[in-house]
């Protein structure tokens, strides 16, 4: 589940291995960098690389031997041309809008997707004005043209011709899933009703809570307006991975580059499920330290809200793991087919219609579920999966009732 090198989420460059690096003078430093990408490494967010660099100078490497070691990855390199490229030349080329672009969360989003150089035009939307949000964006020197739309009856000319939106409003302290579901049901529903008019390919990303919920209204709204293409909705759980491969990092004293840990399920309570069996690089956990990391990835959000002592949510790792996937997303449009994230899904893995898990990216969105993290859990992983079914189930009933609901008063 990774970022590209050299796009936003990673520091480093790369380079070409075209003929113009073997026609350097030998008088000056030779760079050459091959990345291969194992389908594992690929999983970890910032995305870890297996580099071979070498810094020549003609008192260190012949010119035969800078030849040979050049031609030794100018094969491979070729082969993998098509899968990579655009990691050398991105091309600003996707239009993003980001839908609550003057909130908590929206704000740092707009400003993580402004750092991207896949984003040609970045729109900005809110019920509340969002010109200084654009303003303001609009001075970073990134290739994205910063545009804001405010209140109903922008909301359309702000998504018409749009590849990826994302959509979120943040929790408030103290307010329940209940609350959020009562505030953000009508929200989705509308939203996602004017991204059916405007841009029914897109790739629509729902944030706002109760996720369990909110993504099967956007699936009863999109097929009420006939455009329902399920590879192209998305649930956002990334901050609960984002989160496992911090707090497994951290209580393993692992790199946190190499931290992977796929989670599954849904995106609230005990529906977020951690397989810590499956964490990347290979991990012991004792009993304690399972259910001590469990709990802490399932109540994070309100460990934030209690350490903001009720001035605020999750809103900036949200942000960042919004971003990631966004970013994610671009990949796949612009091509990169090695690219997987944890999302909430249209799925047939379990009995449930919607499933968190891993999946692959790809330009029509989903092309793949990926069923083997589901295969050989522990006894504590697979009576946890049953356990969270029940409640997963109700929250998906509950979130298309009140479509079904919606659409007869209508």
């Amino acid at each position: 589940m990774a970022a590209a090198p050299a796009v936003t989420f990673t520091i480093g460059s790369t380079g070409s291995l075209g003929q113009r690096g073997a026609s350097f003078p030998q008088s000056k430093p030779l760079g050459l960098r091959f990345n291969s990408h194992s389908h594992l490494k690929a999983f970890c967010g910032l995305k870890a690389m297996s580099s071979v660099r070498c810094d020549s100078e003609s008192s260190f490497f012949g010119s035969k031997t800078g030849a040979a070691l050049h031609a030794s990855f100018a094969s491979k390199a070729q082969k993998e041309s098509q899968n990579f490229n655009y990691r050398f030349q991105p091309q600003a080329s996707y239009k993003v809008a980001v839908l609550g672009a003057a909130g908590g969360i929206g704000q740092p989003l707009a400003l993580l997707i402004k750092m991207s150089p896949l984003v040609s035009d970045l729109h900005l939307y809110d019920i509340a004005n969002v010109k200084g949000v654009a303003a303001d964006l609009s001075h970073c020197n990134t290739p994205s043209q910063v545009r804001d739309f405010t209140g109903a009856s922008e909301l359309g000319n702000c998504l018409k011709g749009v590849d990826v939106v994302p959509a979120g409003v943040p929790r408030k302290p103290g307010m329940t899933r209940d609350d959020l579901f009562n505030i953000n049901a009508g929200i989705v529903r509308d939203l996602v009703s004017a991204v059916a008019d405007n841009c029914p390919g897109a790739f629509i990303q729902i944030i706002s809570n109760p996720v369990n919920s909110t993504v099967p209204i956007a699936a009863e709204v999109l097929k009420q307006k006939g455009v329902y293409d399920p590879k192209k909705l998305f649930g956002v759980t990334t901050l609960d991975v984002v989160r496992a491969n911090t707090f497994v990092a951290q209580r393993k004293n692992l790199k946190l580059i190499d931290v992977d840990v796929p989670v599954v399920g849904g995106h609230a309570g005990i529906t977020i499920l951690p397989l810590l069996s499956k964490t990347r690089p290979s991990a012991s956990f004792t009993d304690e330290e399972i259910e001590e990391l469990t709990v802490r990835i399932q109540n994070a959000g309100t460990e934030v809200v209690e350490a903001k002592a009720g001035a605020g949510s999750a809103t900036l790792s949200m942000a960042y793991a919004a971003a990631r996937f966004v970013e994610s997303s671009l990949r796949a449009l612009d091509g990169d087919g090695d690219v997987y994230e944890c999302a909430y899904v249209q799925s047939d893995l379990t009995d449930l219609p919607y499933f968190a898990s891993r999946v692959k990216l790809g330009r029509k969105g989903v092309e793949a579920l990926i069923p083997s993290d589901l295969q050989g859990l522990t006894d504590y992983e697979q009576k946890a999966l049953e356990a969270l079914k029940p409640e997963l189930k109700a929250s998906i009933e509950k979130g298309v009732a009140f479509a079904q609901k919606q659409a007869v008063a209508a």
